[in-house]
């Protein structure tokens, strides 16, 4: 009978165990170098996005108080003092005067429109230009209308319903803020834009025809002023409503 000595047998096997766990090793060596690859492509996929969020985060987290946005803000402030003296300079009725004013006008309603866009484009905001934009929007309208009526240029009614209107709807956003933020609508745009057109045309030394025309624009400026400002107090009170409302609902599921 024809064998296989036990030696060469057993060897034999051996090999093919050897031979399979190499296969194996090889297979496993592969799979786990793919899969190495694949986490390295994601991380630097998707890690991208997220080393980019975290640098966006940092950006927000150090925003200065010394960014474009404030410091634009405080040019405004800085514009009020400057904008009375030359408004009121030489008696108040020079045209060369009442121009200069004019001009230190218009600069702050152009920083108006700049400031609050740079800083929510580039995430600037600040507990610092929160508080100081309203601020300044208001002084440099206040001292326009102010002066304008101390002067006889336009009536103090006219001033006590614009300043009335503005300081009144900021009263009443803060009282609502528990139950929301009332946001700026399209009208209230156009009323600020109105306004800012309306009392440099007033500032200005201006006769003829464009007298008269500044006149119209200062009577659809104080209708805005009435509407928007109605609007404001009916978005009001229907966001207090609606939270007192979700506050019941909130009360009586918790006792349930």
């Amino acid at each position: 009978m024809t064998g296989v000595p036990a030696s060469a047998a057993g060897g034999s096997s051996g090999a093919r165990r050897a031979g399979s766990r190499a296969a194996s090793g090889v297979a496993q060596g592969a799979a786990e170098r793919t899969a190495d690859g694949a986490a390295e492509r994601g991380s630097g996929e998707g890690g991208g996005a997220g080393r980019g969020g975290k640098i966006a985060a940092a950006a927000v987290n150090q925003a200065s108080v010394w960014n474009v946005a404030n410091l634009l803000t405080m040019l405004r402030l800085i514009l009020v003092p400057g904008f009375v003296a030359l408004m009121l300079g030489n008696g108040g009725y020079d045209p060369a005067w009442r121009s200069f004013a004019w001009a230190a006008f218009a600069i702050a309603m152009i920083t108006d429109l700049f400031d609050g866009h740079l800083a929510r484009t580039y995430n600037l905001v600040t507990d610092f230009g929160k508080i100081a934009d309203p601020i300044a929007d208001k002084a440099i309208m206040g001292a326009a209308l102010i002066c304008l009526s101390a002067l006889g240029d336009l009536p103090w009614w006219v001033t006590a319903v614009i300043l009335g209107r503005e300081l009144g709807i900021t009263l009443l956003r803060f009282l609502v803020i528990r139950y929301g933020v009332i946001p700026a609508s399209r009208g209230g745009k156009l009323k600020t834009l109105t306004q800012g057109v309306a009392v440099g045309m007033y500032v200005l030394a201006l006769t003829g025809p464009l007298a008269t025309l500044r006149f119209w624009v200062m009577a659809v400026a104080v209708v805005l002023t009435v509407v928007t400002g109605l609007d404001y107090v009916r978005q009001a009170i229907v966001l207090r409503r609606q939270g007192i409302a979700e506050r019941r609902a909130a009360l009586k599921e918790t006792k349930a």
